[in-house]
């Protein structure tokens, strides 16, 4: 199938700022940078498959507030989410309703509405927006402007020139790396996830994570009414064929998407999870959002709100910086280091709570013990 590039407002050749990527971290920077009267090209790829079984906490609703557009993207298609239940340090199921939040419940999003919502409204507030194209073959002029070549399916390469290039490519930081900047990952989580079918009249508004000897669980009902099962551990420690037999080993997992038909699983999709960051985030004429700044464990609930956060944060550090603030991409600097910290320990705690198993190499690599992987694979050949 042919796509074409959608187009939202007449083009042109130079804008202030470039925004590459358009998911959430880029849609929150080009919103920012259009109402702060900044002329500004967004380029979404559409690239690889469709994210599914995301998670938005309540408190992202004032982020969305902040953007002018949280009636906009919530106002249909998404399913209600009202808490949490996870299995995790005991065999106990504990649960976190959200009817006590101040900002009322979250959502269990479906994310390609989500983020095609989102870049609507940046095209609805005055960015011009370009799907199913990518920003190739950067270059830094003498004079303080970036020449790029936008790609496009079935269309010729379209050069641009702007001031500055938002790196919202989520974790490949396209943008920071060719530009110099490093990769620092953390840790080598991986997930490897299928949806089962659809639950006609399914109404499960919690999400659900339960701990095993060698990661862990997640799984939800999507608004599609399907159920999402996703198995998070490191690359060493598993098998595609191990999927069956873990699945079946949960107290909790296994009975709830029984319903949904655990008959042929299907293919296993695999995706990167692992927490990490750029070594700077930002350099000449270039600054990075989302993914592409930090990048945190799914298990902390906090990808899209971060990426929300820094795409607003990086934007306004651009807009400062133009405007003559001397300290604004510093400040910005500082914003992702304290957001980075505050996970750092959260993950450190939330993971030290786990003491079942610490002579399996998943959870002994996460607190700071001797990876006893050789040990562990000798039991399981036994």
């Amino acid at each position: 199938m042919i796509r074409e590039t959608v187009t939202y407002r007449p083009s042109c050749d130079h804008y202030d700022v470039v925004v590459a990527g358009g998911g959430p971290a880029g849609c929150a920077a080009a919103l920012t940078l259009t109402r702060a009267g900044r002329t500004v090209l967004l380029v979404d790829s559409t690239t690889g498959p469709p994210k599914t079984g995301e998670a938005l906490v309540p408190v992202a609703r004032l982020l969305l507030h902040d953007l002018q557009v949280a009636d906009t993207v919530l106002a249909a298609g998404h399913l209600p989410s009202h808490g949490n239940h996870s299995a995790w340090g005991s065999p106990v199921l504990h649960t976190v309703d959200f009817i006590r939040d101040p900002y009322g419940h979250g959502w269990h999003l479906d994310r390609p509405l989500f983020d095609r919502t989102l870049r609507t409204a940046a095209g609805a507030a005055g960015a011009e927006v370009v799907e199913h194209t990518t920003v190739r073959r950067p270059v830094r002029c003498r004079d303080g402007t970036w020449h790029l070549t936008l790609r496009a399916a079935h269309a010729a390469p379209r050069p641009v020139t702007c001031r500055w290039i938002v790196d919202a490519t989520g974790r490949r930081a396209a943008i920071a790396v060719t530009s110099g900047a490093r990769r620092r990952v953390e840790d080598r989580l991986t997930a490897h996830h299928l949806t089962l079918d659809a639950l006609p009249g399914a109404t499960d508004g919690h999400s659900l994570v339960e701990s095993a000897p060698d990661g862990w669980w997640y799984t939800t009902l999507l608004p599609s009414r399907r159920r999402l099962l996703s198995y998070f551990t490191d690359p060493d420690l598993f098998t595609p064929t191990d999927f069956r037999r873990r699945l079946l080993a949960t107290r909790y997992v296994a009975p709830t998407a029984h319903p949904h038909g655990l008959g042929d699983l299907g293919p296993l999709r695999r995706a990167p999870a692992q927490s990490s960051h750029l070594d700077r985030v930002h350099g000449d004429g270039w600054i990075a959002a989302g993914d592409a700044a930090v990048a945190f464990d799914p298990l902390s609930s906090q990808g899209i709100l971060t990426a929300l956060y820094t795409g607003l944060g990086a934007a306004q550090a651009i807009d400062a910086h133009l405007r003559g603030t001397s300290d604004a991409l510093d400040a910005y600097t500082a914003q992702i280091t304290a957001a980075l910290a505050a996970y750092r320990q959260g993950h450190r705690m939330v993971h030290a709570q786990e003491t079942r198993w610490l002579d399996h190499p998943f959870w002994s690599r996460r607190q700071g013990r001797a990876d006893t992987r050789g040990a562990h694979q000798q039991r399981l050949r036994a």
